[in-house]
């Protein structure tokens, strides 16, 4: 399953605020929650989505190989700042595995910072939520490796 709201907080300058401490705390939930895991989480930030949400997610789910992962469980955490968009997108294996509405429960918990202009906190909640359940369909075996990088990607309308 996969999950998209088009969030309602107030007009917030995401980019004014985020600093190179956000984006490691950002790497370092994706560190943590790929610790117990063979699953790989990937976050994608951009200011603007031109289109469908899901279907630019889904591109770039694709652009970022996550559908290449051995036991397809990649899961992609996309926002869209300016656009207030955020979007979850797991591939096959995850989503044949998790309960019906797990998505929908991280999604929930990730708004509910949003909604508080704390679009880092909730990100950190939901790659956390993520990762316990990958934890438990996808136990880290001996010899995984890393199979993407655990860094945040940036849109190309972002400056860095």
């Amino acid at each position: 399953m996969n999950n998209q709201s088009e969030s309602k907080s107030k007009d917030m300058d995401f980019w004014k605020n985020f600093t190179t401490q956000h984006r490691k705390m950002l790497e370092k939930a994706i560190e943590v929650a790929e610790t117990h895991t063979s699953g790989e989480i990937r976050v994608y930030i951009e200011n603007s989505c031109n289109g469908d949400m899901m279907d630019r997610a889904a591109s770039i789910f694709q652009k970022l190989d996550m559908h290449k992962t051995a036991a397809r469980n990649g899961v992609l955490f996309y926002v869209a700042v300016k656009d207030h968009k955020f979007a979850i997108l797991g591939d096959a294996g995850i989503n044949t595995t998790v309960p019906e509405n797990f998505w929908d429960n991280v999604r929930d918990s990730v708004l509910s910072h949003f909604s508080e202009d704390k679009i880092v906190d909730g990100l950190i909640e939901g790659i956390g939520k993520a990762g316990e359940e990958l934890k438990a369909h996808f136990p880290y075996q001996s010899g995984d490796v890393n199979e993407l990088p655990d860094d945040i990607i940036f849109g190309e309308d972002v400056e860095q």
